[in-house]
């Protein structure tokens, strides 16, 4: 089978609907669902929605009205760095959403994520990334990419707070398809350290309505993904859309990936893989 490059992934559309399928959920929701742990760690589901308000409020002010993000509290010379100062940034929101009542961040979250959907069918897809996609590395800097990564951070949480609440999962698994195309990206920088041969390639098997078939190739120092089965695999992974959405955006335990992912070949050079994540942690 022939592989070919991945077309850059076009989430603006998917935006509106998106927001629209959780403001239905949250209008609906009784009093008590609210405080329903999360898969995100110590966010309850209220947690999630103030963190979804603060990431639409940032984007919106920073790139759509040009305002000044405030000095950073420190340099930032490391992942970890990063990862900390993150993490606070997004601790200190969520810890004053505490003050604001269910109703109040249901209408927050309808009018900026109607903003955020507004501003992003109006975007460029050509235009350079407002913030760079960390985990992407080198290819992080893409506009397209950085409107995508959004695009999973409204996914993926609000599928948690669906899981939380005992709701369905989200209606269309294009929008599912668009998450694991822009989550894929990820790879060749998780494979960033590992050295082999040129050629070298690692087939992932994505089962189900949003999956696909993709190969990852060492080209000398670095590592490109492509759609397609390459020939004569050193190593193959097959797991379902479900399990792959779960693994890069951090909701697989240990056990759970081994358990839910068949392997073929070269284990070893599959362990990349299964420590990919797709957000920062």
């Amino acid at each position: 089978m022939s592989i070919n490059a991945i077309a850059p992934t076009d989430t603006r559309s998917f935006f509106r609907p998106v927001v629209t399928e959780l403001v239905d959920l949250l209008r609906g929701l009784p009093a008590d669902a609210w405080d329903c742990p999360t898969a995100a760690r110590a966010w309850r589901v209220r947690d999630i929605v103030a963190h979804l308000i603060d990431t639409s409020v940032r984007r919106l002010s920073f790139q759509r009205d040009r305002h000044t993000p405030p000095a950073l509290p420190r340099p930032i010379s490391s992942d970890a760095d990063f990862v900390s100062f993150i993490n606070a940034l997004n601790a200190e929101w969520v810890s004053a959403s505490k003050r604001i009542s269910a109703p109040v961040l249901t209408s927050l979250y309808s009018a900026v994520g109607t903003e955020l959907a507004d501003f992003f069918e109006q975007c460029s897809l050509d235009a350079s990334a407002l913030f760079p996609v960390s985990w992407a590395g080198d290819a992080g800097n893409a506009g397209w990419l950085d409107i995508g990564r959004e695009f999973t951070e409204q996914w993926h949480h609000q599928m948690q707070i669906r899981e939380a609440v005992g709701a369905s999962a989200l209606s269309d698994p294009s929008w599912l398809r668009a998450v694991l195309l822009i989550a894929i990206r990820g790879l060749p920088h998780a494979y960033r350290l590992v050295s082999v041969s040129s050629g070298t390639t690692v087939v992932v098997e994505i089962v189900g309505d949003a999956g696909g078939i993709f190969s990852l190739r060492s080209e000398g120092s670095r590592w490109q993904i492509f759609s397609g089965e390459a020939d004569a695999a050193a190593a193959r992974a097959v797991l379902s859309d479900d399990t792959a959405w779960r693994l890069l955006f951090n909701g697989l335990a240990p056990d759970a990936i081994r358990a839910s992912v068949q392997t073929l070949g070269n284990v070893e050079l599959l362990q990349p893989l299964f420590a990919a994540r797709s957000v920062v942690v």
